[in-house]
């Protein structure tokens, strides 16, 4: 993502601006999901929900303008992906994925994809990474065990923004 937003910079400043007004989205809304998911355990639709659509059309103007529709299509799909596995999950083991998650992954999908297929595998594994690390120093310094919830939200975000960070 970085590198489609150093690109747009010179090529494309319409995008630029779309895409960094995207990422001003996902940053806001993200640490105010990581905030509300660590204290409630709870991931609000009245956020999540219209957040959709948000980046939906943020993202596809700035593909659009930058004549990257291939990005459009990446970011659908990535989506749908991650949406589909993280239902599944839910389905399989209710309580140890809320469909708050399902929904917010669908969401962190829309960045992923745009940013390419890469980023759509990297991003939840490395949320699963440092959600893991993350309840694996809880368990050691007993500050939780191994029955405890941990709310999965704030690393969805994390290992999304990583993921966009770092990945071309």
């Amino acid at each position: 993502m970085i590198t489609a937003l150093a690109a747009y910079l010179g090529d494309a400043p319409v995008a630029f601006g779309l895409l960094v007004a995207a990422l001003t989205a996902f940053m806001v809304v993200g640490v105010r999901l990581s905030v509300i998911d660590r204290r409630t355990h709870r991931l609000p639709n009245g956020i999540v929900l219209p957040s959709y659509p948000a980046a939906a059309l943020l993202l596809s103007a700035a593909g659009g303008s930058a004549g990257e529709w291939h990005r459009v299509l990446g970011m659908l799909g990535g989506a749908a992906v991650l949406w589909l596995a993280f239902g599944a999950l839910h389905l399989l083991y209710r309580q140890g994925l809320g469909f708050g998650d399902v929904k917010l992954a669908g969401l962190l999908g829309l960045y992923l994809g745009f940013a390419g297929w890469a980023a759509v595998w990297w991003g939840p594994f490395l949320a699963l990474l440092l959600g893991g690390a993350w309840s694996l120093v809880l368990v050691v310094t007993r500050r939780a065990t191994l029955r405890s919830t941990v709310a999965f939200g704030p690393f969805l975000v994390a290992g999304t923004a990583l993921a966009l960070a770092v990945l071309p």
